[in-house]
């Protein structure tokens, strides 16, 4: 509920005449005139859902959300990327015992075969990216 009060806000803010949806000319207007027109023509057409040419509130939190997606995808990966010590694309047992050891966590590659074993869909003794972001959601 908080957080449909701040797309709500944010609505607001770009929404000049107050007709609950934003215009590519309000739009440009509140980014300073930094953008085209025909620029923020294009970005509203790529975003509005129910094809009328404006940003409804529906549209606004279908974009935050997909932001917000793609920030915690980008965190994952720079996750997975410190496990992935070998750089092979894949958590290794060993790559694993070594970051454990490194933030003060030893496990035997035994314990650790068990913990990628876990969530390895595929049955090959590692952790792809995909099966990682399984395990961390």
């Amino acid at each position: 509920m908080r957080r449909d009060k701040e797309y709500e806000r944010v609505l607001s803010y770009f929404d000049d005449d107050g007709d609950g949806k934003i215009s590519a000319s309000e739009l440009r207007k509140r980014l300073g005139g930094e953008v085209l027109l025909k620029e923020a023509e294009m970005a509203i057409e790529a975003l509005d859902s129910d094809g009328d040419g404006l940003l409804c509130l529906e549209d606004l939190v279908n974009l935050m959300e997909e932001v917000g997606e793609e920030e915690k995808l980008k965190d994952l990966r720079e996750a997975f990327d410190l496990y992935d010590t070998e750089r092979c694309g894949f958590i290794t047992p060993k790559a694993l015992k070594r970051m454990l050891h490194k933030l003060g966590d030893s496990k035997s590659t035994k314990e650790c075969k068990a913990m990628i074993s876990a969530f390895d869909l595929n049955g090959d003794g590692m952790l792809s990216f995909e099966e990682f972001t399984i395990m961390m959601n």
